[in-house]
């Protein structure tokens, strides 16, 4: 029985891992490190933290962390406030679906609190979600379980009657590991083998999305 969604933020439902990754390479790029397309796609959908501790593995202990995380922030920011932020084909309808069947929705991400009400407000979706998990209220990030796991405590359902909704492997294996039916929605990577094995089904949008939800809810009225 679906009782509840969880969706993933970043590449989800918002376009931003492109910004993200002009302003990573970008800001490497300045501090004479070459963070080539291969490095960046191992980074996506994993906590920031993480992320930088491969970072130091790949360039060495001289690789200057503190200059790097203020300046991809700064390009970030300028990036946002230049161009918005872009909501992903056919999110809209998706959550116009998801209210009409008075289905809990909540949001599942791997960035901190304070992005992710930045990029949610940018978004003009602050006041859309009332449950929201981000990493900084979680002990581990994807894809450990824990965003999931809470994600669903708050929503007052259990995993197994929660669908997810990713982009990345890391956001699947988490979700997966939770215990929650799993769509993916590829957005800069495609998914790996462990992935589309594990995921219900593999999608290219979340019009698609939207048409598995239609007929699962109609099957679900029905019964």
């Amino acid at each position: 029985m679906l009782c509840a969604v969880v969706l993933d933020m970043d590449g989800l439902m918002l376009d931003t891992e492109r910004l993200y990754k002009v302003a990573w390479q970008q800001a490497s790029q300045e501090l004479g490190f070459l963070l080539d397309d291969e490095m960046y796609l191992t980074l996506l959908g994993r906590p920031g933290d993480e992320c930088e501790v491969d970072l130091v593995v790949r360039f060495g202990d001289e690789f200057p962390m503190r200059q790097f995380r203020a300046r991809r922030r700064a390009l970030w920011q300028k990036l946002v406030e230049d161009k918005g932020i872009p909501h992903k084909p056919g999110l809209f309808a998706l959550l116009n679906l998801l209210r009409a069947h008075r289905l809990p929705v909540a949001i599942a991400t791997s960035s901190n609190a304070e992005r992710t009400e930045f990029s949610l407000r940018k978004a003009g979706l602050g006041e859309r979600f009332e449950v929201v998990v981000t990493r900084d209220q979680v002990a581990r990030g994807k894809p450990d379980p824990a965003l999931y796991v809470e994600a669903a405590r708050r929503l007052g359902q259990r995993p197994v009657d929660c669908m997810a909704i990713e982009d990345s492997d890391a956001g699947v294996l988490a979700a997966c590991a939770a215990g929650m039916t799993t769509v993916c929605v590829p957005d800069l990577k495609p998914p790996s083998e462990a992935v589309r094995r594990l995921a219900r089904c593999v999608v290219g949008s979340l019009n698609e999305v939207h048409e598995l939800l239609v007929a699962t809810l109609t099957g679900r009225s029905a019964g």
